[in-house]
């Protein structure tokens, strides 16, 4: 397919979101093989500032486009139906990157939430909790929220192994509510991952949440296991990743498990590795794989280069999370993927 037979990210629908047409017709032309999956790799950052803007999950859209295969005003439609209308503000913001793409980021960020000891745990480790980031009431609110959706009772461990169309493994594929863009926007969140990335343009991505049940005799921990979520081919540009604990959890109840530190030794260790091992393979959890604890309301922010997952619930009560990531219009990634 040639590329001036696809939409230039300059034209625009109804709701006058610039490249949301041609991520549409890229989309399509992906789900019937007329274009490789790998196409545009280019485009990645655009595409998901986009999904950004208008308030949709990226596994969300996919599955809509891919299963549906939508005309473009059906598309807006159900952008419209799902996530409501986009916000004219980030609409704005985002049309005027196509027309200022060497735009300047602002890197006067000023370090008011990150202590120096604070710099420090997370040059050393990779990875930072962030204390009280969301209030116990708006946690409890939120955890209410994720029960009525996939209807289940949190009281009642009877219901919490329910079959529901929305729960894929741990992941409950919610993603847009009130609550939880309120949560994606409260001011410690939105602060720490300014003053990591030293830079305000950032845009909050539209995740879902997730729910994670003791296990029992006929339920075991389904993953994710140990992983990363880019690629690691040397070297791994700055990257960050977010997870919100909704209720207390202990290092028993399925906690949310990192490597410390690993950001550091990466390139070393893929180096250590016999010819042809496919690094993902390995035994990541003998690397010092390490649960964390932390409280309702505290958010655990990580560099992306660290391996890391969830575990197996074995204490008596789930565990409720919600995802939050922030990250810039030009974050870069490797084009080879490892």
């Amino acid at each position: 397919m040639p590329v001036q037979d696809i939409a230039p990210s300059s034209e625009t629908g109804k709701l006058n979101v610039k490249h949301l047409k041609r991520y549409w017709n890229k989309s399509l032309l992906k789900r019937d093989g007329k274009l490789s999956p790998d196409s545009f790799h280019d485009e990645w950052k655009i595409d998901t500032t986009l999904l950004t803007v208008v308030g949709l999950g990226l596994e969300q859209t996919i599955l809509y486009v891919y299963r549906k295969t939508p005309t473009f005003d059906e598309f807006e439609d159900w952008i419209l139906e799902t996530a409501g209308k986009p916000d004219t503000e980030k609409v704005t913001q985002f049309n005027s990157l196509f027309d200022y793409k060497n735009n300047l980021k602002d890197s006067s960020v000023k370090r008011e939430l990150l202590t120096d000891e604070d710099i420090a745990f997370w040059d050393k480790n990779g990875y930072l909790i962030i204390k009280n980031a969301v209030s116990k009431e708006c946690c409890d609110e939120t955890i209410q929220a994720l029960c009525d959706f996939i209807k289940i009772d949190r009281d009642d461990k009877d219901t919490w192994y329910n079959i529901h169309d929305a729960r894929q493994g741990i992941m409950v594929q919610l993603f847009q509510h009130p609550l939880l863009e309120q949560n994606r926007k409260a001011p410690k969140i939105k602060k720490a991952f300014e003053e990591l990335w030293n830079r305000k343009d950032l845009w909050i991505n539209t995740d879902r949440v997730g729910f994670n049940p003791p296990e029992t005799t006929l339920y075991h921990f389904p993953g994710p296991f140990l992983h990363w979520d880019v690629s690691i081919h040397p070297p791994v540009s700055f990257g960050t990743q977010g997870i919100l604990y909704l209720s207390d959890t202990a290092e028993n109840q399925g906690a949310f498990t990192v490597v410390p530190g690993f950001h550091n030794i990466l390139e070393e260790w893929l180096g250590s590795l016999p010819p042809n091992t496919d690094p993902r393979k390995e035994d990541l959890y003998a690397l010092g794989a390490k649960p964390i604890a932390a409280n309702a309301g505290d958010f655990i922010i990580w560099h992306h280069a660290l391996p890391h997952g969830s575990s197996p619930n074995t204490a008596l009560l789930p565990r409720f999370v919600q995802y939050v990531n922030y990250a810039p219009f030009d974050e870069k990634e490797s084009e080879i993927w490892l």
